[in-house]
C-alpha cells in the first residue's frame, strides 16, 4: 500500500515497506542526496530533516509514521542555497569535511533545537538572525 507524504513542498509516494527508514526513501527513491547516512542510530545528525516543521532523524523515522506528513530536506531549505543560515554557514567558515553539514544546518534551522555543535555554528546562527533570516529566540543563548 502506498504511503503518501510531501517532500520539499511536492507530493511524494512510496511503496516501500512500512519499516523502511525515511532516509532510504529520500535518498534512493527520491534521489535527494543532501541528507546523509551517518551512524544509523540517530546520534550523529547527518540524516537530519524537518518533519512537519520539527527536526527529526530520518534514519530513525519509519515510513509507517509518514502518511500525510511534510518533510523538508536540505534541498528544500532553499532552492539556491540562499537561506540566511546557509549563507551565514559559509561566511563563518563552519564547514569542515562537509559530510554532516546538511544535518547540522537542518538542526540549526529548527528554532527549538538548543545544543550547538561548536562556536562557529553559534556565530553562523547569530549572523543569520542579524540578517533577518531567523527570529530572536532566548533559546539561542544570545
Amino acid at each position: 500500500m502506498a504511503i503518501n507524504f510531501t517532500v520539499n513542498g511536492k507530493a511524494a509516494s512510496t511503496d516501500a515497506p512500512p519499516t523502511t527508514p525515511l532516509l532510504w526513501v529520500i535518498r534512493e527513491d527520491l534521489k535527494l542526496t543532501g541528507t546523509k547516512f551517518g551512524c544509523g542510530t540517530g546520534l550523529c545528525g547527518a540524516c537530519m530533516v524537518h518533519i512537519d516543521g520539527k527536526r527529526a532523524f530520518s534514519c530513525q523515522t519509519q515510513m509507517s509514521e509518514m502518511a500525510g506528513k511534510s518533510v523538508t530536506t536540505i534541498e528544500g531549505l532553499s532552492a539556491d542555497s540562499s537561506h540566511p543560515l546557509q549563507k551565514a554557514w559559509l561566511a563563518e567558515q563552519v564547514p569542515q569535511c562537509g559530510y554532516c553539514q546538511s544535518g547540522q544546518i537542518m538542526s540549526a534551522a529548527d528554532h527549538e533545537h538548543l545544543p550547538l555543535r561548536n562556536l562557529s555554528t553559534h556565530r553562523a546562527r547569530g549572523r543569520a538572525r542579524g540578517a533577518g533570516g531567523l527570529s530572536h529566540d532566548p533559546a539561542y543563548g544570545n
